[in-house]
């Protein structure tokens, strides 16, 4: 219990912070009536924080320039952080202590929140996921869906929270309810498909996961994205840039697009974070949904009745610099010509409560001392703010036991369970030419491409040369277009097809020797004539080594199905519409397709 809350009660009785009997609503209040305009507004700020080496606070420069922790959280009065970066679980644990020691130190003692993108599965973007090094690893969110076990899904919730929560993050920036029905969108890995009815009962499954029945001091909270679904996105481009700001519904289906977010509603999700995107051609106000009043109060506060905290995404204010550069643009998309003060006015009426990666506090206690935000309006916001601080026990005992992260994180039984996912992941989608070739027996001569050697050769006797192979087996991704830029060279965009040298080298080598391809599907490939020259085709969504070649080799047998349709041409996929489902002429694969070994 931080020291600095004892002596906040000045007529004597017990202080409802240390009252484990005290309603949670009281509690609330009392600490809200003790806050001034300043520490109101760092609630409303989820900024980006830096780690130092080997787990120490940043005091002098950060990875993007100066940076001090102790002045960010007792001068500008931010307690909401989101972290980045790879560090060991002990590091994790020492840093969020020292952290949650500063923040102790301020003048309410208000502990701190952190925040994270996914860390437990293969992708690693800075602008929406981690690897998961030291966490166990399993396949991403789209392999959950291949998979499609609801239960397995609660269960990786809940061996994703228990090692999240023993290194301090206690927010979870997932899951993504957004549908798949865009298949040249970056941004499909991370969502359950393109199915609604599958995706609304895993959301719920991952909800209960990660937060339980309730949301508490084991819970870690989940802030469910991006409503109101940001799939259909125009020529599949994504609003994290400009070019892809626009969000379309040439079928109609925006309302289909809400039906995993009501299962997320139903499981109790904590939080909500609306998407960059603005919408076009519909009767909305064509602003990104973090400036839509009719979304975010209309739709979101008033149909669906959520009172959780809606956070918006990152950067919607200012751009991320470093020194004089421009890294990342401001994504304020529709409202690029208001000023900041006035992109924070229109956001905070339209009912965001938070800003995710902003640390501009100063705006909005500027646009109340000038009366053109009331201060009944941020209360509101500093209500949910803190009621999720109490209901998560930070205020009872933010610290961390170092030993428990160390045992916790990455423990085997976790691990193993993470394993035997990818396995089930893999989906079978070609199997022989005119008699099914695997599962694969015996020691065969392999050839093979992306692979670890040592790891094959537990399975086969490896060769130099595909000339010399019984066999070949590669892997290999789906194809993207590279992009420049700092973000835009992380998001996989652009065309589903191989094109060139990297087309041909596969074809030459199917012609060669008799093929087993395996591909990391993060998106839906078009990849016909690789189908046609493989002689089995697999698809994963984030699998080891040894978990493939344990389904090629009948170790594991092949469960998975296909979450998305996998197109026939380029032709096909543009002629597709960005929110209907299951609109590709005549695919390679249809959704729900994946083949046995019996």
């Amino acid at each position: 219990m931080p020291t600095a809350f004892r002596d906040l009660n000045k007529n004597g009785r017990l202080d409802p912070y240390e009252d484990p009997t005290c309603p949670e609503n009281e509690r609330v209040e009392d600490l809200l009536s003790q806050m001034t305009l300043e520490e109101k507004a760092g609630l409303m700020m989820h900024s980006m924080i830096p780690i130092g080496e080997r787990g120490a606070l940043v005091e002098g420069v950060g990875r993007f320039g100066p940076f001090s922790t102790k002045d960010v959280v007792t001068r500008q009065h931010l307690n909401h952080f989101n972290i980045y970066g790879a560090h060991t679980p002990r590091e994790l644990a020492e840093w969020h202590n020292s952290l949650q020691r500063v923040a102790e130190s301020s003048r309410l003692g208000i502990p701190v929140t952190i925040s994270s993108d996914p860390r437990h599965a293969f992708g690693e973007n800075i602008g929406a996921n981690m690897a998961a090094g030291s966490f166990s690893q399993w396949p991403e969110p789209i392999g959950l869906a291949a998979i499609g076990d609801a239960e397995l899904v609660r269960q990786f919730g809940d061996i994703a929270r228990q090692e999240l929560a023993c290194v301090g993050i206690r927010v979870a920036l997932h899951p993504m309810a957004d549908l798949a029905t865009e298949p040249r969108w970056a941004r499909i890995n991370g969502t359950f498909g393109e199915d609604a009815q599958l995706s609304a009962k895993l959301t719920f499954a991952y909800i209960h996961g990660f937060q339980g029945e309730q949301l508490g001091s084991h819970s870690v909270a989940c802030m469910t994205k991006h409503f109101p679904g940001g799939g259909p996105q125009k020529d599949g481009e994504d609003p994290h840039f400009a070019y892809g700001r626009e969000q379309v519904y040439p079928g109609q289906h925006f309302d289909h697009h809400l039906i995993p977010f009501k299962a997320a509603f139903e499981a109790g999700t904590s939080q909500i974070m609306p998407y960059y995107g603005m919408p076009i051609g519909t009767e909305l106000e064509e602003v990104g949904f973090a400036f839509n009043k009719q979304v975010i109060t209309g739709l979101l506060r008033g149909k669906f009745g959520f009172d959780g905290i809606v956070c918006a995404d990152w950067r919607v204010l200012t751009p991320a610099t470093v020194g004089d550069k421009v890294v990342v643009v401001a994504k304020c998309w529709g409202v690029e010509h208001l000023s900041i003060p006035d992109r924070v006015k229109k956001a905070i009426e339209a009912g965001i409560d938070q800003f995710g990666g902003e640390s501009c506090p100063e705006v909005i206690v500027e646009l109340v001392r000038s009366g053109l935000l009331s201060e009944r309006r941020i209360d509101e916001s500093a209500r949910r703010l803190l009621r999720e601080k109490f209901r998560l026990g930070l205020f009872d005992n933010p610290y961390l036991d170092l030993d428990l992260a160390e045992q916790t994180v990455g423990r085997a039984d976790f691990v193993a369970a993470g394993e035997l996912a990818q396995r089930r992941s893999i989906v079978l989608l070609k199997n022989g030419k005119t008699a099914p070739i695997l599962p694969l027996g015996g020691k065969p001569k392999l050839y093979v491409e992306n692979i670890s050697p040592e790891v094959a050769s537990a399975y086969a006797t490896l060769v130099a040369k595909p000339e010399e192979a019984d066999l070949a087996i590669i892997r290999i991704s789906a194809p993207y277009e590279p992009r420049e830029g700092f973000l835009e060279s992380r998001f996989h965009a652009g065309d589903l097809d191989f094109k060139g040298q990297a087309k041909e080298h596969i074809l030459a080598l199917l012609h060669t020797v008799p093929t087993i391809v395996d591909i990391f599907l993060d998106r839906p490939a078009v990849i016909p004539e690789i189908a046609e020259g493989a002689a089995a085709l697999l698809g994963n969504f984030g699998a080891n080594d040894a978990a493939v070649l344990d389904v090629i080799f009948g170790r594991h047998a092949p469960t998975g199905k296909l979450p998305f349709e996998m197109p026939s041409s380029m032709e096909a996929v543009r002629k597709q519409k960005e929110d209907v489902p299951f609109d590709s002429e005549n695919p390679l694969y249809p959704f729900g397709w994946g083949l046995s070994y019996t």
